[in-house]
């Protein structure tokens, strides 16, 4: 079955999509914490078992920073998403026992907000690394005079 296109108003209002459009940016958002604020853009187990515990651990990292977050943006009379996740991450990390709760910082509201998905870094010149490191010095001491 194909998808129908978007371009009859009346099935899809413009408003409506633009706000769904909002919605995906904070969806891109939140897997930006993911893989970059909370380094899970490279999974270090070797096993399927090992990623697969390695994800559900992420996951509930997760939940409870989103879990706090809330508690904060009720605590501190502001929607939930504004409430700074890795303010609230760095907290959890290094909180002692019984700590009370900080006021933690809140994002600005910046409605309209969007960005193009690029990459800034280019890639380095460098090879990839596809042997373990003792191999490929090996392999290089027949280079060096």
């Amino acid at each position: 079955m194909a998808i129908p296109p978007l371009l009859d108003a009346q099935t899809y209002p413009v408003r409506e999509l633009a706000s769904h459009y909002g919605e995906r940016w904070q969806v891109e958002t939140y897997f930006r914490h993911l893989k970059q604020t909370m380094r899970m853009d490279v999974l270090k187990c070797k096993t399927a078992d090992g990623v697969q515990k390695e994800v559900w651990m992420f996951a509930i990292i997760d939940n409870l920073v989103r879990a706090m977050m809330v508690q904060a943006g009720l605590r501190q009379g502001v929607p939930p998403q504004r409430i700074s996740f890795i303010d609230v991450l760095r907290w959890l990390a290094h909180r002692r026992v019984g700590e009370p709760m900080p006021r933690f910082v809140v994002n600005p509201h910046r409605p309209g907000r969007h960005q193009p998905r690029a990459v800034k870094r280019r890639p380095k010149q460098y090879s990839r690394l596809t042997h373990p490191r003792n191999q490929m010095r090996k392999a290089m001491r027949g280079w060096i005079l």
